[in-house]
């Protein structure tokens, strides 16, 4: 039966496409590719000849009709980006969609993620967040970023090499300071991971595509009532007046000063 193959290829260096994906594009009746020429290079180094269409994000909806079309005419059809998994910020969710509305059969090919191997080479443990690209409008940016700023996870964002510098400062002035890496050149021979803070690290000479990785913030704590009348029975042991301890104890555990208060009538 004829279906869809969403294949993963090479983030740089094309020995990393595994065997499953040489054999898929192989088969294939038709391959469907972001850039024609990016894809290709790929083939050629693979000694692979197969017709190719251009599926990219400005004629994605149009372009899922067509394959959808074509695996319905009885046509295996591969969809590749021009690096790593297409839908992970590449175009190919809204086949997947048409695919679901349609009911015909798709598979993915797993191969070579940017994210992933970012996560890998930065040591990444626990949780993390995929932001992909930040949007262009800053509002759109800043509710992003405040979405996942107190999740406590690493946050993985992806940044083009004329654009790297400025998202690390669009990170920097909604996180606040943090421990960071740039990874960049993943896989290629000049693959490099930079360790810094958000306030300072930045490429005087950006080149590649690269892959900011952000360490989380850290974990807010709630203050119990206990923990907050304790606070004010040493300011008040101390000499503090109780105003002045009740002002210094809404600072400095950030909690309204009415709660403060009334815990202080139990003194």
């Amino acid at each position: 039966m004829s279906q869809l193959y969403i294949v993963g290829t090479p983030i740089g260096n094309l020995s990393d496409v595994t065997y499953r994906a040489v054999e898929v594009l192989r088969s294939a009746d038709v391959i469907a590719c972001e850039d024609t020429r990016h894809t290709l290079a790929l083939l050629n180094h693979l000694g692979i000849k197969k017709p190719l269409v251009s599926y990219y994000k400005q004629k994605e909806k149009e372009g899922s009709v067509y394959l959808a079309d074509c695996v319905e005419s009885g046509k295996d059809v591969a969809l590749v980006s021009d690096a790593g998994m297409p839908c992970i910020s590449d175009p190919g969710s809204v086949v997947v969609k048409e695919f679901l509305k349609r009911g015909l059969d798709y598979t993915v090919i797993p191969g070579p993620s940017a994210v992933v191997t970012a996560a890998a080479l930065c040591g990444v443990e626990g949780p993390f967040t995929f932001l992909g690209f930040l949007p262009e409008k800053k509002k759109d940016k800043e509710e992003l970023i405040a979405r996942h700023k107190d999740t406590g996870a690493t946050l993985l964002v992806y940044a083009a090499p004329h654009d790297v510098n400025r998202v690390a400062d669009d990170l920097y002035a909604a996180l606040g300071d943090r421990p960071c890496y740039f990874v960049k050149e993943m896989t290629k021979v000049f693959e490099r991971v930079t360790e810094g803070m958000l306030s300072s690290l930045r490429d005087p000479e950006p080149k590649g595509e690269y892959v900011i990785v952000v360490a989380p913030g850290e974990e807010s704590h709630e203050a119990t009532d206990e923990e907050i009348a304790d606070f004010l029975k040493k300011q008040i042991d101390s000499g503090v007046d109780k105003k002045t301890a009740i002002n210094l104890a809404s600072e400095s555990y950030k909690v309204g000063r009415n709660r403060v208060y009334k815990l202080s009538l139990s003194l």
